[in-house]
């Protein structure tokens, strides 16, 4: 069983109200078992909302009580994040999911690397808070970036 987050299979769950519908994805999880998630709005955050990005470190650092999930307008939406994460991994861990393919950048998603915070567009190394949970459970979360390059979409 793989999760695969909603907006790279086309719902509009983004933060503006839109999607990142990865074709080759959604072709490849047509002949494979899956669940879709947006922890966002499973953490109870309405679509659209105001973009959100991780302060004081990743999501591990949110799960450890170290950082903070914060809007642009300066709203701690951290324990919306928090939920989510958590409503995913009840998720995962239900239905035995081994691998999770997630979207790139996002303060929930993101793996291997995040925006920093600042709201400027710069990454930095680190994890969002669903990827850091599930990868703490032995869940492998890939991006739709890794997805690509990893060849999984010729098969």
């Amino acid at each position: 069983m793989i999760m695969v987050s909603a907006c790279l299979m086309g719902i509009n769950c983004k933060y503006n109200g839109e999607n990142n519908y990865y074709a080759p994805l959604s072709t490849y999880l047509a002949s494979h078992p899956h669940i879709i998630v947006c922890p966002e709005t499973m953490g109870g955050l309405p679509t659209p909302r105001t973009p959100a990005e991780i302060q004081g470190g990743d999501g591990n650092d949110v799960l450890n009580g170290r950082a903070r999930v914060v809007t642009a307008l300066g709203d701690d939406v951290t324990d919306a994040f928090k939920s989510g994460a958590h409503a995913c991994w009840e998720l995962a861990r239900l239905n035995q999911v081994k691998m999770a393919i997630l979207k790139s950048h996002s303060p929930s998603c993101g793996s291997g690397e995040i925006y920093d915070g600042t709201f400027c567009r710069r990454r930095l190394p680190g994890d969002g808070v669903t990827t850091a949970l599930l990868r703490r459970n032995g869940v492998r979360v890939i991006s739709e970036k890794d997805f690509e390059h990893l060849g999984y979409n010729s098969k």
